[in-house]
C-alpha cells in the first residue's frame, strides 16, 4: 500500500534507505500521470511529525540519489509532504498507532459481504485489521495484505487531536529554547 504499482515498488526499494538515513520514514509514494508526471512522497520523522524543513532536507536527499540514479525516464516534479492529518493509513503498525480514530477501508476483494468499510479502528490482530463499523456492534477482521486503500476521517475528533499535538509540541519547543 506505501506504493500502488511496479513502478512505486521500485522506487520505494531505491528510497527507503535514503529517507531511513536521513532520518525518515516514507508512509507513501505515487508515481503519477502521464506526461507530467508527478513523485509524490508522504514522509515523517519516526516520532510521526514532519515540519517543512524535514520536507526540505528529504526532498534534497532524494533528488541527489534520483540525479544520479535517474530511475524515471521521462521528466517529472517531486513532492515531499507529510501525510497530514487525515493520514494515509499504509502499514500494518500504523493500525495500532491510530486505533479509536475513525477510519476509511477499501479492500482489492470482497470480505464480510463488502469491499469498503468506514468505522474506528480498534487496533490489529495478527496480520488482520480490526474495524469497529459504523453503527454496527460488529468488529470487521481484514487481512492487512487485502487492503487496497486506508485513511483516517476528518471529523472533529482529528482535528482536536492534531491540534492538542500540535500545542504540545509547541510548547516543547518552548520549553527547549528557554533551556539554551
Amino acid at each position: 500500500m506505501r506504493g500502488k504499482t511496479a513502478e512505486d515498488l521500485k522506487l520505494l526499494e531505491l528510497l527507503d534507505p535514503v529517507a531511513e538515513a536521513a532520518g525518515y520514514e516514507i508512509v507513501r509514494l505515487r508515481l503519477m500521470g502521464g506526461t507530467n508526471r508527478r513523485l509524490q512522497i508522504m514522509a515523517e520523522r519516526p516520532d510521526g511529525h514532519m515540519e517543512i524543513s524535514d520536507c526540505t532536507s528529504l526532498s534534497r536527499a532524494i533528488s541527489d540519489v534520483m540525479d544520479a540514479a535517474d530511475p524515471i525516464s521521462t521528466e517529472y516534479t517531486q513532492e515531499v509532504s507529510s501525510p497530514g492529518i487525515d493520514r494515509p493509513l499504509t502499514r500494518l503498525a500504523d493500525f495500532e498507532t491510530y486505533a479509536g480514530l475513525e477510519a476509511k477501508v477499501e479492500l482489492d476483494r470482497v470480505a464480510e459481504g463488502r469491499r469498503r468499510f468506514r468505522g474506528r479502528v480498534a487496533g490489529i490482530e495478527g496480520d488482520n485489521v480490526l474495524i469497529d463499523l459504523e453503527g454496527e456492534e460488529d468488529t470487521a477482521a481484514v487481512p492487512f495484505a487485502w487492503i487496497s486503500d486506508a485513511k483516517l476521517v476528518l471529523n472533529d475528533e482529528l482535528m482536536q487531536r492534531g491540534a492538542a499535538e500540535r500545542e504540545a509540541r509547541l510548547a516543547h519547543s518552548d520549553t527547549e529554547k528557554e533551556d539554551v
